[in-house]
């Protein structure tokens, strides 16, 4: 018996959501394509997806919906006035557990299914089809949706309910940034004090201190080049200030830091990877 693929819209098509289309596309699913910018949606015409000029056009017909935006702002003004009874929703876009929540409240008392799926990776990662999908809803939801979860990554899991997969995704952004200005100050500490960086490195990398995302980095902060991003500042800073604002009961106190080193780093280097906050560590901004 031959089985026909669900129809599907994806709602954002930007530095993520234009290779992560590109996969389902790449696997026979039918595809609905809008982005506020119509030329990045455009862009996947040629691998067979339909354009659609509103969030509402992408969604009729369609039987499955994704969400790959910037905010939790922009996922609510793309949803605005869509109808989606008897749809699944599969929110994508990293936005916080409250928001998600609330959102998911709207969609099922309207008679859609809901399931949250933040990812861990970036534009090399969802390319190739290896991103990490963390997903929150249902297991009825969850089962229907993972064959296409899978096109984007390997193992897609289900954390928990509604809520608890974004509060994962949120916790590892806060480490991402962390880690990024505790190596950032240690690397400038070493080139302050005249030690050969390839040592720094090589005793780095046999320690338990160690973590892949430092080599990923080290090439960029040296040579202060921090263009063509796979995860722009501005993002950071918007996943940082969600958990800071989430995180009601924890001392929060050293994310002030982070959230001004950061936000210097991107007065300097707007739109730029977020390893630019090496600059900001080593005052270079």
């Amino acid at each position: 018996m031959t089985h026909t693929k669900p129809k599907l819209a994806w709602l954002g098509a930007g530095l993520m959501g234009n290779p992560m289309a590109g996969r389902l596309l790449a696997a026979g699913y039918p595809v609905r394509v809008w982005n506020r910018t119509r030329a990045k949606a455009e862009a996947l015409t040629s691998q067979g997806a339909t354009v659609a000029d509103t969030p509402a056009d992408a969604v009729t017909g369609s039987d499955i919906v994704f969400t790959m935006l910037s905010d939790a702002e922009a996922v609510e003004a793309a949803l605005s006035g869509v109808a989606l009874p008897g749809k699944t929703l599969v929110q994508m876009s990293t936005i916080g557990p409250g928001e998600n929540r609330r959102l998911a409240g709207r969609i099922e008392e309207a008679g859609g299914a809901y399931l949250e799926a933040p990812v861990l990776g970036s534009i090399p990662e969802a390319k190739s089809g290896k991103l990490i999908i963390m997903a929150g809803g249902s297991e009825a939801t969850f089962a229907e949706v993972k064959p296409i979860l899978a096109c984007l990554g390997p193992e897609p899991r289900l954390i928990g309910s509604v809520g608890e997969a974004s509060a994962l995704k949120l916790a590892l952004n806060q480490l991402i940034a962390s880690l990024t200005v505790a190596f950032s100050t240690s690397l400038g500490f070493v080139e302050e004090n005249g030690v050969d960086v390839n040592s720094f490195m090589e005793v780095l990398r046999q320690s338990a201190l160690y973590a892949p995302t430092f080599d990923k980095k080290l090439s960029k902060m040296l040579e202060h080049d921090y263009r063509n991003p796979n995860f722009p500042t501005e993002h950071l800073i918007k996943d940082i200030d969600l958990f800071k604002r989430e995180a009601r009961s924890l001392d929060t106190q050293a994310l002030e830091v982070l959230l001004q080193l950061y936000g210097r780093a991107q007065a300097r280097h707007e739109r730029e990877d977020y390893s630019c906050v090496y600059d900001a560590v080593t005052k270079r901004c």
